[in-house]
């Protein structure tokens, strides 16, 4: 069984920062790409970021390009995002997710395991 849980969502202002951390556990747990996912109320679930096996490449949605920052730390099975320079857009849930396949894929169909989520709420 593998467990994915988020943490490091909250409420902050227009123009400020979040850092989003994922753990993820399980007994023989091997993830490929990892990413980051969102959903707004009445919206369907986006793709945010996602990030190699390695770490050495990166995708990013472009409404979060050059704001959003996703890196991983292999020996800690853990994702993260760094999220800069936030807008009340950005308001949603985000969760985490994992993917046996190796490449940068966008579609959540491509993951296997995911987070319960966290809200991020950016206020104006």
């Amino acid at each position: 069984q593998v467990q994915m849980v988020e943490s490091g969502g909250g409420l902050v202002q227009a123009g400020g920062s979040l850092r989003l951390s994922c753990a993820a556990s399980g007994r023989t747990f091997n993830p490929g790409a990892m990413g980051w996912f969102r959903q707004a109320p009445g919206k369907e679930r986006e793709f945010v970021a996602a990030i190699n096996r390695s770490g050495g490449s990166t995708q990013y949605a472009d409404s979060v390009k050059g704001r959003f920052t996703i890196s991983r730390d292999n020996a800690k099975n853990t994702v993260y995002l760094q999220m800069n320079s936030l807008k009340p857009e950005d308001t949603a849930n985000y969760y985490c997710a994992a993917s046996s396949w190796g490449g940068l894929p966008t579609g959540l169909i491509a993951y296997d395991y995911w987070g319960q989520g966290t809200q991020v709420t950016v206020s104006s």
